[in-house]
């Protein structure tokens, strides 16, 4: 049951926000025709794997579940089958729902619903792995060796069926109590040592806890701080996983799609280990920057500043096409190897043709030529997407704290400058979980200070604090 929509006094619906920033809210008629029509006729592949014990985890309430994996133990390696939801099994080349989703880019989160790239009855229906069902899928099969490297990548076609959806809180209680299954102790071993691997090779993790929105039970919106769980953190290691072997195909094959990182500068790195000792963050000798960062403690007011800085350093994503040679800078700093977004194509657009780039490849054919035609025009519309996004999450986010603070003007809050300069900085409240301006020249970065509640200003969504 949808939650009602709140509207405090001077503030707007969430309906509004959709208005205001032209979001879509439902799809023409013609594209839900097709897609139902898809959905009732899905393109099932002849190899099958409906007796392999997929499962999903995901988010409690998740319905556009876009992978599940199969872990199984090879000797003193392993193998991960991972299955992607077969979006290309739905939706055809120059069709109005192809058109469509090509407008959209990607899924938008509202806390109050979903604004999905494709209509539900398939993101949530047909196209989704959910338990129990036939569907049609892009299974990436990974074989690794006892340190959980990767030896030897195949992607194909197949129909797979998902036996169990579990979730993240779930998953990490049952390993904790020690009832986890075979399958769950497999993605903690291989989850562990591809993180061991990614330290080695200087992959960057931030450790920032999430700032959360969600609706109240009186339909008012609530903020917290939501730390991911370390199951959460062994999940995302199998995505990536496939993602670089994603990369490693299309690089040996001449033509993709990549995710790039430029590497953070020196000048900029050098910043950064100033700034961790004018903060007494330890930053020993020969650690690179993604290994201080990566270790970090966000509850620790030093290290939560020292992140906030971080994250400078890891602006620039972009997506990368290729025909030909390759990209003159291939990498995902952050990732510290060619990396490619190929794992949830319920929700972006740019990873169904990643994936259909990496089954031609595979198989030794030639990339469809609709599927590369379209390369070089994915980076622009996957930029505008994501722009999109980042607008929808921050003015969410703005909107919250502003319609949370409201009733507190003047209010004195402890807090910790996570940002200081000579124009003001920015601070963190622990309770309510807010992030905002606080004026006054050099803060003390690091530190916790009081601070006054100055601005909360729901129709324009500004909140801003200065030192008591």
């Amino acid at each position: 049951m949808r939650p009602p929509r709140f509207r405090a006094a001077g503030a707007i619906s969430w309906d509004d926000l959709r208005a205001e920033l032209h979001v879509p809210t439902s799809f023409p008629a013609e594209v839900l025709a097709e897609a139902e029509a898809a959905a009732a006729a899905p393109r099932l592949p002849a190899l099958d794997l409906t007796a392999l014990s997929f499962l999903t985890i995901d988010p409690a309430g998740s319905l556009d579940l876009d992978q599940a994996m199969c872990l199984e133990r090879d000797g003193t390696g392993f193998t991960v089958r991972y299955a992607i939801a077969d979006v290309g099994a739905f939706v055809v080349h120059g069709s109005l729902l192809d058109a469509e989703t090509h407008a959209r880019g990607e899924t938008s989160y509202f806390p109050d619903l979903r604004v999905p790239l494709h209509p539900p009855v398939l993101a949530e229906g047909a196209g989704s792995l959910l338990p129990d069902q036939i569907r049609p899928a892009v299974v990436w099969t990974l074989s690794l060796d006892a340190a959980g490297e990767l030896v030897t990548t195949e992607v194909r076609r197949a129909t797979v069926r998902s036996q169990r959806r579990l979730e993240y809180v779930g998953v990490q209680q049952s390993i904790d109590d020690g009832t986890a299954d075979e399958q769950l102790l497999l993605l903690r071993e291989i989850g562990t040592r591809r993180q061991e691997l990614a330290r080695a090779r200087g992959a960057v993790d931030l450790p920032t806890p999430e700032q959360e929105v969600t609706d109240g039970p009186d339909g008012r919106p609530c903020l917290q701080f939501r730390a991911p769980v370390a199951a959460e953190a062994w999940n995302a290691q199998i995505s990536l996983l496939t993602g670089i072997a994603a990369a490693h195909l299309m690089l040996d094959g001449g033509v993709g799609l990549l995710r790039t990182l430029p590497p953070a500068d020196d000048q900029s790195v050098a910043s950064l280990r100033r700034s961790a000792l004018a903060l007494g963050v330890p930053w020993p000798k020969g650690r690179s920057y993604g290994e201080v960062i990566s270790a970090l403690d966000s509850t620790v007011p030093a290290a939560a500043a020292l992140l906030t800085l971080a994250t400078r350093l890891l602006r620039g994503a972009a997506y990368t096409a290729f025909d030909g040679a390759p990209p003159k800078q291939p990498l995902h700093s952050a990732v510290a190897a060619a990396y490619a977004h190929c794992t949830a194509p319920l929700r972006r657009l740019a990873d169904r043709y990643v994936n259909e780039v990496c089954l031609a490849l595979c198989a030794g054919e030639a990339v469809p030529d609709w599927a590369r035609a379209a390369l070089p025009d994915l980076p622009a519309e996957m930029a505008a997407a994501d722009k999109r996004a980042h607008e929808i999450d921050r003015a969410i986010v703005d909107l919250t704290e502003a319609v949370v603070l409201a009733p507190r003007m003047g209010e004195v809050f402890q807090a910790v400058v996570v940002d200081s300069g000579p124009n003001g900085g920015a601070v963190q409240l622990t309770d309510p979980a807010v992030r905002a301006r606080c004026d006054g020249a050099d803060l003390p970065l690091g530190e916790r200070i009081s601070v006054v509640l100055e601005v909360a200003d729901p129709k324009t969504r500004q909140v801003s604090f200065r030192r008591a």
